[in-house]
């Protein structure tokens, strides 16, 4: 398969098609894999796809609760056949798919939830959105929230997003090399050069428990900031060594003749947690019938598009620019409903190991 549909101008945009941002376009920034922490009192300026808004968000004001009102007032329950709408930050990768089909299914519609997805640019954008006020829930990986919550933002999760499938060989995350590489293992990767698509963050965290796996030096291994969709034309260049990858990429670089070498989710835990939908806990503490009837809503979508993958492709296509044909071949994550407990915890060991945060997380703070 030859994926055709990752060009864009330099805004990250499909010509003749203004009002939205491409994949690669999104990719090139961030994507829900690693989102970056705005640092406090860093001045942060988005821009989304629904709306134009430019907001200044301090570390101060994320914690002092004195963000704006969201969920459109009220007490947002949804009662009295009124609907509340809800924002949500998503990027437009093939993760948040099952949302997509849960609108559409109306599973946020009967609950009284007007579901308006705001496509950022970039995820870096969605977390300052949600604790400024500007979204009411984001997506996210989950090793962004562990730094976030470090960070001293006080950040919930609310309903898992994406898991990996636990299958070696049948995963939608993976370290890659050329085909002519030396590199036989994830042993073999110390030394070398890998593309990630931020550092420290769930792609290096996570490579280098594959390193550690396999009997490797993980802290020799030579992390590359590089946007995926120019991962595989980095790769086949000899630009880098290896370069972890997600779907549709992997798939792209796999049919370019590059070769996986660990999978790193796999390794990493059994039926890892990779991210999750999640709000700020002042929004939780004030309209908690609204976040109860959202994580509803995003579980039945999740078990439903698990149930039912063949729709679950269809909807990727109605969002992303990736076609029928090119869906029909990717590897999708799994969407359970629940969030792997025992997985995130793994994460949250690997995040002191590794230099992301400065000390023990607390995942009752930050989980379910």
């Amino acid at each position: 398969m030859d994926i055709q549909c990752f060009e864009s101008d330099p805004d990250g945009r499909f010509p003749g098609n203004a009002g939205t941002p491409s994949i690669a376009g999104v990719l090139r920034r961030r994507t829900p894999h690693e989102i970056p922490i705005p640092a406090t009192r860093q001045v942060v300026t988005t821009r989304f796809s629904l709306r134009t808004t430019a907001f200044a968000l301090s570390g101060a004001l994320a914690l002092s609760g004195c963000a704006s009102p969201v969920a459109g007032g009220g007490d947002g329950s949804g009662t009295s056949g009124a609907t509340t709408p809800v924002s949500l930050g998503v990027v437009p990768v093939i993760d948040v798919a099952p949302i997509y089909l849960g609108k559409e299914k109306g599973f946020f519609a009967k609950r009284g939830i007007d579901l308006r997805l705001e496509t950022g640019q970039g995820g870096a954008a969605i977390l300052p959105g949600v604790m400024s006020g500007q979204l009411t829930f984001g997506f996210s990986n989950m090793t962004s929230l562990l730094v976030a919550r470090d960070k001293g933002l006080d950040v919930k999760v609310v309903a898992n997003g994406t898991s990996s499938t636990g299958k070696s060989g049948a995963d939608f995350g993976a370290v890659v090399v050329r085909g002519d590489s030396p590199v036989q293992s994830a042993k073999d990767l110390a030394g070398r050069s890998v593309a990630v698509n931020t550092l420290k963050n769930i792609g290096d965290t996570t490579v280098r428990a594959s390193v550690r796996k396999a009997g490797g030096d993980a802290a020799a291994v030579k992390f590359t900031e590089l946007a995926f969709p120019d991962m595989p034309a980095a790769l086949a260049k000899g630009n880098v060594d290896a370069a972890w990858v997600v779907e549709p990429f992997l798939t792209m670089a796999k049919n370019q003749g590059a070769r996986v070498v660990a999978w790193n989710f796999v390794d990493t835990a059994p039926k890892l947690s990779v991210a999750a939908y999640f709000t700020s806990a002042k929004l939780r503490a004030e309209q908690p019938d609204l976040v109860r009837k959202f994580t509803e809503a995003a579980n039945e979508s999740a078990t439903y598009a698990q149930a039912h993958p063949d729709e679950a492709r269809q909807a990727i296509t109605g969002y992303t620019k990736i076609t029928k044909e090119q869906v029909a071949s990717l590897t999708l994550p799994d969407w359970p409903a629940e969030v792997n407990r025992e997985s995130v915890a793994t994460l949250a060991e690997l995040a002191p190991q590794d230099g992301l945060v400065s000390g023990k997380p607390d995942l009752t703070a930050l989980l379910p």
